[in-house]
Order: C-alpha cells, then sequence, then structure tokens
C-alpha cells in the first residue's frame, strides 16, 4: 500500500516530474503492471487532477464546480439531470453542487416550461463572470499538460480519449 502512495505523489509531483518517474521505476520492477494501461492512465490521471485541483483552489473552486458551470455556460436552460449526466456525477451529488453554486449566486435554477417536475439550470451575470475565471485557471492548467506531453502527443491524446468517449 505505501509503495502505490508513493508512486501517485511522485507521479503527481509537477516539478520535472520525468525525471522522479524515471527514478521511481529504476528502482521498482513494476510487474504485470507494465502490461496494465490502467495502471498508466491512473497515474496520469492523478497527476492531472492534482495539477488541476491546484489550480482552481485560487479561486476556491473544485473540479466538480468548474464542470458543472463549463456545461451550464455551454448549455443555457439545460435540466439538472442532463447536467448530472454530461458530468458523470449522481444526482444527490449534483445538488449539494448547484447548492454551493446557488449560494455563491453563480447559477439560478428556474422550473422549466415543459415539466414543472423539472429545473432548468442558466448562469447568473456573476456566474458568468466567475466562470471566465475559473476557465482562465483550468486554460492554464491544460497549458501545464500540453508543456508535460508536448503539443503532438496532447493532440493525439486528446483525439484518442474523445474517440473512446464517444465509442462507450
Amino acid at each position: 500500500m505505501a509503495r502505490s502512495s508513493k508512486l501517485a505523489a511522485v507521479a503527481a509531483s509537477p516539478a520535472d516530474n520525468e525525471t522522479d518517474v524515471a527514478a521511481v521505476e529504476s528502482r521498482l520492477d513494476l510487474g504485470e503492471l507494465n502490461t496494465h494501461i490502467g495502471y498508466f492512465a491512473r497515474r496520469f490521471q492523478v497527476w492531472i487532477f492534482q495539477d488541476l485541483i491546484r489550480e482552481l483552489a485560487t479561486a476556491e473552486v473544485r473540479i466538480s464546480h468548474y464542470s458543472v458551470l463549463a456545461i451550464i455556460e455551454a448549455n443555457p436552460g439545460l435540466a439538472q439531470s442532463q447536467v448530472a449526466e454530461a458530468v458523470g456525477i449522481e444526482p444527490a451529488r449534483l445538488v449539494r453542487v448547484l447548492d454551493e453554486l446557488e449560494r455563491r449566486g453563480w447559477i439560478q435554477r428556474m422550473r422549466s416550461t415543459t415539466d414543472r417536475r423539472s429545473h432548468a439550470l442558466y448562469l447568473t451575470q456573476d456566474g458568468e463572470k466567475a466562470f471566465a475565471q475559473v476557465n482562465d485557471l483550468a486554460r492554464r492548467h491544460e497549458t501545464h499538460v500540453i508543456e508535460r506531453l508536448g503539443a503532438t502527443k496532447y493532440e493525439s491524446l486528446m483525439r484518442m480519449l474523445k474517440e473512446i468517449d464517444r465509442e462507450s
């Protein structure tokens, strides 16, 4: 157990990460893990999330908040159930995220004109301003990912992941 957390910590380190990973790999034989894409995908995902969390923390925003804001900004009037599906979170968890965003004055829930049981979601003016600032932080994070991978690998990986997502 301690080894995997050490590996994750090394993988998450933004400073000179390639050198750190090479150092860990030279000390450890990963055995069968060398044949599992999930192992390496998870290590990279940990690094990605930790970097994005660090960026968004300056605005006191979580990844789930940013994701929900991005979906609402791109699709004003979307139902809560559609946002939950698009972001990939449980409806009960989405309600807590929406409560927080509403408390901050960033979103507004309005009764749907077509289904009184449903709420349509919109960014408020403050929400639009907040989203613009938070989106700048997320873009800075994406720049870190591009710097780590290089533009060609980044574009290839993005293309492959979108393709896999469409086929799922």
